[in-house]
């Protein structure tokens, strides 16, 4: 797995006269290379970006920012409408919100909110939440300077809830991807059968001293721009999305991610298409558990791969490559305890007979890791595909240990979960979010959400928890110039994901309280996400006005082939990732602020990847944000 950057060239984008300019079509370039001072408003400074000497240069037009950033796809008619304006004026300035016909909608003064740290960016915020028409084409104006157009509707996210949850069925293996379902531009051959040249999954030995068999671990999903299956990260993704359906249950709201509501071919077949491509993943995790009888019986194999990393692009039904198993670890072991106890709570109302396998499965691995505490995936296990290594695992054992009890409701497993040190560390939740490799705020949002039988003073100070990370996240992005929930040094790799993460726990609180603030928070991280950031730019795919399309990926990879597309729509790129841990990135983007350490360049795989626990809480968010607020 690896992730990515983007970033932009300046170009004036300055309106004339009483009417409004074309807010015009902008494609994803470089860095901002000057700094333009004019009518007080500042384009920041920044490293051109290019793509990598490997790479095939991209289409460069020259297009570029404004210093006016919005959400690009658009707001919510009853939801927060904040812009940020990059400027070193020192004194508010005027606004005005215009119309697709150039008329002037709602107008005002811009806030003064000083240099946002993670930027370096002057900043105002100018705020239009009071306007609640809904329409097409709107512009913001600050000082004859226009916007990206955008959208004000109360069905914004409704494709997004569809196309961040698609983008599992395209990462499928194991499976021929239909053109019915996605377009010719995206159908494929099953990839990893067997069939020549391919030499797995379904019959695949293990690394030297491993093992001395061979398993059958075909299906599962992609796990980003590599052929790898990790069951770490396939863990922390399945999760997401069974937990947003459980989310939406509770609301009331599930028909949205119920039966034939999807792209997938299980559609029509009376279970909630959601799970249904969750259980894609999930067979596949409990496919990796090593067999009755066998050495560390119970517990999981860590990851299945390409023994040498594949070249760009390969399709997935040409790699040649052998497939290996890699040596069990805890940490897997307990992912799939937890995920497989979630699967059996989750699932029974719809197939009881899957949900007493799942529960089966993830007895036994609980039992296995017990047994084997200590087995950890060592760093060095990085040829072919990432080490995911982890040896902090009691995170894991707490976060599994909820899942058990919130299934059974048995002693032994709430025994586990209260004397677990993480059931009363604040540190489950933090600033800067949970991820594969941090996983007890998992556990602690499901004691939160899912009926259990802790005493009440105890289930409280859990959703107390929950309330109070996400303050946390308010707290962070109000002493911003673009209200992200991550601080300053947050911008590591895959931070999108740590901004969605910590959106989840907004929106989780916003389900214990039905405080607005929280939904409020909620909708401002999509904001940041879809153009309004320092790069002024979208990081999911097909939406907004200028869009990451160069994301890492290796049948996705239109820049190094012509004949290959870009990622499909709603696909999230990786983000901002100050360490500059790839070539291209180091080349083209040394000295970048951290929020602005990102380029659209299929080279970038540390700012630019797409992976499956990047998308799951897009996904998640997606389904959130596009329900209609209750009353």
């Amino acid at each position: 797995m690896f992730p990515h950057v983007h970033r932009r060239r300046p170009t004036n984008r300055r309106t004339t006269g009483a009417g409004t300019a074309s807010a015009g079509r902008r494609r994803a370039a470089g860095l901002l290379t000057a700094v333009l001072l004019t009518g007080g408003l500042a384009l920041a400074p920044g490293a051109a970006g290019a793509p990598s000497a490997a790479a095939p240069a991209a289409a460069d037009p020259a297009a570029a920012t404004t210093p006016v950033r919005v959400n690009q796809a658009g707001y919510l008619p009853d939801g927060p409408k904040r812009a940020t304006v990059v400027t070193t004026a020192t004194e508010a300035l005027n606004w005005q919100l215009r119309s697709a016909s150039g008329a002037t909608a709602a107008s005002g003064r811009t806030v003064v909110r000083g240099v946002d740290a993670a930027s370096g960016e002057a900043t105002h915020v100018a705020d239009f939440s009071s306007f609640r028409k809904t329409g097409a084409g709107f512009v913001l104006v600050v000082d004859g300077w226009s916007s990206a157009p955008f959208d004000i509707r109360a069905d914004l996210y409704d494709g997004l809830r569809s196309d961040a949850l698609a983008f599992f069925y395209h990462q499928r293996s194991g499976t021929p991807i239909e053109a019915s379902l996605v377009g010719p531009a995206y159908a494929r051959p099953a990839g990893h059968l067997g069939v020549a040249p391919n030499q797995g999954d379904t019959n695949v030995p293990c690394q030297v001293g491993v093992c001395d068999y061979t398993q059958d671990v075909r299906g599962g999903w992609y796990d980003a721009g590599d052929h790898g299956k990790y069951v770490v990260n396939g863990g922390i993704s399945v999760w997401t999305l069974v937990d947003s359906f459980a989310r939406a249950k509770r609301a009331g709201t599930a028909s949205a991610l119920g039966d034939s509501t999807q792209r997938i071919p299980e559609r029509g077949n009376g279970v909630p298409d959601v799970l249904d491509e969750a259980r894609w993943e999930l067979d596949f995790l409990m496919r990796m558990q090593v067999p009755e009888g066998k050495p560390y019986a119970g517990m999981a194999f860590h990851k299945i791969h390409d023994a040498a990393w594949t070249g760009i692009p390969t399709r997935p039904e040409l790699d040649p490559q052998p497939r290996e198993l890699h040596r069990p670890s805890t940490a897997a072991t307990l992912n799939l305890a937890a995920t497989a106890a979630q699967c059996a709570r989750v699932f029974r109302p719809y197939d009881a007979a899957y949900a007493k396998r799942c529960l089966s499965v993830a007895r036994t691995a609980w039992t296995a890791a017990k047994a084997n505490p200590e087995l950890y995936a060592p760093d060095s296990d990085s040829t072919g595909g990432g080490p995911y290594n982890d040896t902090q695992v009691t995170d894991d054992f707490y976060w599994a240990a909820t899942e058990l009890y919130a299934a059974t409701g048995e002693r032994a497993y709430r025994d586990a979960v209260t004397s677990s040190p993480w059931h009363t560390s604040a540190d489950a939740l933090t600033p800067t979010g949970f991820n594969w490799a941090d996983t007890a705020a998992l556990g602690r949002l499901t004691l939160a959400t899912v009926p259990n039988g802790l005493p009440a003073s105890d289930i409280r100070r859990v959703r107390a928890s929950v309330t109070a990370a996400a303050d946390g996240h308010l707290a962070t992005m109000a002493g911003q110039g673009y209200a992200v929930p991550i601080p300053a040094n947050g911008y590591v790799w895959g931070s999108n994901s740590q901004v969605t993460n910590n959106a989840i726990v907004m929106a989780t609180a916003y389900g214990l309280t039905g405080q607005q603030r929280y939904r409020a928070g909620v909708l401002e991280s999509m904001d940041y996400l879809l153009g309004r950031n320092t790069l002024d730019l979208s990081y999911v795919t097909g939406y907004g006005d200028t869009y990451a399309k160069n994301q890492h990926h290796r049948f996705w990879a239109h820049q190094y082939d012509a004949s290959l597309p870009n990622p499909p729509a709603g696909s999230l790129a990786g983000g901002p990732n100050s360490g500059l841990q790839d070539p291209v990135a180091q080349e083209h983007l040394a000295g970048c602020a951290p929020a602005a350490c990102y380029i659209d360049d299929i080279g970038s795989y540390s700012t630019n990847e797409v992976t499956i626990n990047w998308n799951a809480p897009l996904a998640w968010l997606a389904a959130f944000t596009a329900e209609r607020p209750r009353g």
